[in-house]
C-alpha cells in the first residue's frame, strides 16, 4: 500500500507542476486572482459531482471540525496563488524546488515536535542534510534561471 501512495503522490507532483505552468501562463492574460478563482471554481464543481458519487453524506461535518483544521483550505488558497505569482517570474521548475523546499522545512519541524497530532519523527542529521541540500539545489536553480534569462533568445520560426 506505502508504493501505491507514493505512486500517488508522484502523480500529483507531475499534475501539480502541469499546473502552475498553466496557471501561470494564463495569469498573465486572465490576472492572477482570476486565474486562482478559476481553479477553485473548478474544483469545486468537480468535488461536487465527486462527493455525490462517493462521499459520505454528511458535508455539514465539515462545520464541526476545530477551527484551525478549517484554516487548512485558506493555506490551500494562499499556496496556489503565490504560486500562480511566482511561475510567470522565476519559473516552473524554481516556482516547485521553492515550494518543496518550504514544505521540507515545515515538514521537519511539523514531524519533530508533531503538531497537528502528526506522527513524531525527530530530526537528524540525515534530514538536516536533506534540507541543506534542497536549499543548495535551490540556489542553483535560481541562479542558473538568471543566466537563462539574461542570454538573448534565439528561437526559430516557422
Amino acid at each position: 500500500m506505502g508504493l501505491f501512495m507514493i505512486l500517488f503522490t508522484l502523480i500529483g507532483g507531475i499534475t501539480l507542476s502541469a499546473q502552475s505552468s498553466i496557471n501561470g501562463t494564463f495569469s498573465r492574460k486572465a490576472g492572477t486572482i482570476e486565474t486562482t478563482f478559476l481553479t477553485f471554481l473548478t474544483g469545486t464543481m468537480f468535488l461536487t459531482i465527486f462527493i455525490l458519487f462517493f462521499g459520505r453524506g454528511n458535508v455539514l461535518a465539515l462545520l464541526e471540525a476545530p477551527k484551525w483544521q478549517l484554516s487548512a483550505a485558506l493555506l490551500g488558497t494562499m499556496y496556489l496563488l503565490l504560486t500562480v505569482m511566482a511561475v510567470p517570474r522565476i519559473g516552473v521548475i524554481a516556482t516547485n524546488i521553492a515550494g518543496i523546499a518550504g514544505q521540507l522545512v515545515v515538514g521537519v519541524i511539523i514531524d519533530h515536535f508533531g503538531w497537528f497530532n502528526s506522527l513524531i519523527i525527530e530530526l537528524d542529521v540525515k534530514r538536516a542534510f536533506a534540507l541543506v541540500f534542497m536549499i543548495i539545489s535551490l540556489y542553483f536553480i535560481y541562479k542558473g534561471n538568471k543566466r537563462s534569462n539574461e542570454k538573448p533568445k534565439h528561437r526559430i520560426s516557422k
